[in-house]
C-alpha cells in the first residue's frame, strides 16, 4: 500500500475523508503533503496548512477526530520524537539563559493583537465557564476563584510568577486589597501590565523566577509552569517554597499532559511555545515532594476548548484590523494554533490543573473550593 493510500485509510477509520463534504474532511491542495507529513511528522502537517497545501473547514473538530482515534501514533514518524528527546535530554531548554526566547517570539509578538483575541482583562490563560456565558464572565470567574481558593486577606502581599498583563493582579488589588509582585518575562507585557496597573499596589517586573528571593503570603502562577521544563521543575518548586511564608498557599494554573514526557509537539514548539512541555501528574507530584502538602487538586480542561473557541472567535473578528500588521501565512498559523489546541483539549488529550499546596499542611484540612 503506497503512501497515500495509507494514510488516506488511517483518516477514514478516524471517520475522516480526504476531499469530503463534512466540516472534519481534510482538503488537500497539494499531494505532496503525504510526503511531507512522512518525514516531518507533526511540523510538516502545520508548516503544509500555513503553506496552504490542505485545508479543513473546521479545524477543531479534525483534530479533535484524530486524537481520540489515535490515528496521529500511526501516521507521525517514530524518529521524530527520539530526536527530540535525545535532544531534550542532553540541553536544558528551559535554562534562565534560554527563558526569555518564548517572551521575545509570543508574548511579544504584539499587544495589539492580544488586546483584541482576549477578554477585557487580557486573561492568556483558561477561563472557568461553570456558571459563565461569556469570555468576560468566565475569566472575571477564574480570578476570582483563585483568589478564594487562596483565601486572600487585605493588606496581604502576593507574588504572581508569570504575571502576563497584569490581569491577577489587578483583579486581585482592586477586589481583595492586597499588594502583588508580579514577574514576567515578557518587555511588552510588562509595559502594559505596568500601565494597566496604575495606581494600585502592583511592582511588575520583568525578572526570571530562579531570581527571586522575597517573602511572600501567597504565591500563584497562572498558565507559566507549562514554560518551566521537566528539568527545571524541582528547582521551580524550590523557589516558590522559599519565597512562600510557612502558613501561606501557592496555586498552581497550569496545562498537563496524561503521560510524563520530554518534548513537546514539534511544530508548537517552532512556531508558537518555544520551549514548552506539559508536565504530567507524576512530573509535579516529584517535584514537590518533601517541599509541599498538595492541599488541593481541581482538573477542568475542558473549559479550555470553549476558551480557545472564544479567542479564535475574537481572533476572526478583529482579523480585518489585524492584517495590515500580520501576514495571510499568519493568520494561517494564528487559527491552526488556536483550533487544534481546541481540539486537543476536546479529545482530552491535555489537561488543566489547578493545584493548591502548603509547605506543612493546613491546620484542620483545607476547604476546597469550586
Amino acid at each position: 500500500m503506497d503512501l497515500t493510500h495509507r494514510v488516506t485509510s488511517l483518516l477514514n477509520s478516524a471517520g475522516i475523508a480526504v476531499n469530503g463534504s463534512n466540516p472534519w474532511d481534510i482538503q488537500i491542495h497539494d499531494k505532496r503533503l503525504y510526503t511531507r507529513v512522512a518525514r516531518g511528522g507533526t511540523l510538516g502537517l502545520g508548516e503544509g496548512y500555513m503553506d496552504g497545501w490542505w485545508d479543513v473547514p473546521a479545524i477543531d473538530q479534525f483534530f479533535d477526530k484524530v486524537l481520540v482515534s489515535g490515528v496521529y501514533q500511526k501516521v507521525l514518524p517514530k524518529w521524530q520524537e527520539v530526536s527530540m528527546s535525545l535532544l531534550h535530554s542532553f540541553y536544558n531548554h528551559q535554562s534562565k539563559a534560554r527563558a526569555q526566547i518564548v517572551g521575545e517570539r509570543h508574548y511579544d509578538i504584539g499587544n495589539d493583537l492580544y488586546e483584541r483575541m482576549l477578554d477585557k482583562r487580557m486573561v492568556y490563560t483558561c477561563g472557568y465557564w461553570k456558571n459563565a456565558a461569556t469570555l468576560d464572565e468566565a475569566q472575571e470567574a477564574k480570578l476570582e476563584l483563585v483568589c478564594r481558593k487562596l483565601n486572600l486577606q487585605k493588606g496581604q502581599k502576593v507574588l504572581d510568577i508569570g504575571c502576563g498583563w497584569g490581569s491577577f493582579a489587578k483583579f486581585a488589588a482592586e477586589r481583595y486589597g492586597v499588594s502583588v509582585v508580579g514577574i514576567t518575562i515578557s518587555k511588552e507585557q510588562a509595559i502594559l501590565a505596568r500601565e494597566l496597573c496604575k495606581g494600585l499596589p502592583v511592582e511588575i517586573k520583568v525578572e526570571d523566577y530562579r531570581s527571586l528571593t522575597d517573602e511572600f503570603d501567597h504565591i500563584v502562577s497562572l498558565g507559566m509552569f507549562e514554560h518551566v521544563g521537566y528539568k527545571n521543575y524541582r528547582t521551580y518548586m524550590e523557589v516558590v517554597r522559599r519565597c512562600l511564608k510557612p502558613d501561606g498557599l501557592f496555586l498552581l494554573h497550569t496545562i498537563g499532559g496524561n503521560f510524563s514526557t520530554k518534548i513537546t509537539d514539534a511544530w508548537i514548539d517552532r512556531y508558537i511555545f518555544p520551549n514548552g512541555m506539559l508536565p504530567s501528574v507524576t512530573q509535579v507530584g516529584a517535584s514537590i515532594e518533601n517541599l509541599f502538602v498538595m492541599e488541593d487538586w481541581h482538573s477542568f480542561g475542558t473549559d479550555y476548548d470553549k476558551t480557545l473557541m472564544a479567542w479564535h472567535a475574537n481572533f476572526t473578528r478583529a482579523w480585518p484590523e489585524l492584517e495590515q500588521h500580520y501576514s495571510p501565512r499568519f493568520k494561517r498559523m494564528w487559527d491552526y494554533y488556536l483550533l487544534s489546541c481546541a481540539g486537543s483539549f476536546r479529545s482530552r488529550l491535555n489537561q488543566l490543573w489547578q493545584v493548591v499546596l502548603s509547605p506543612s499542611g493546613v491546620r484542620g484540612g483545607y476547604h476546597s473550593i469550586r
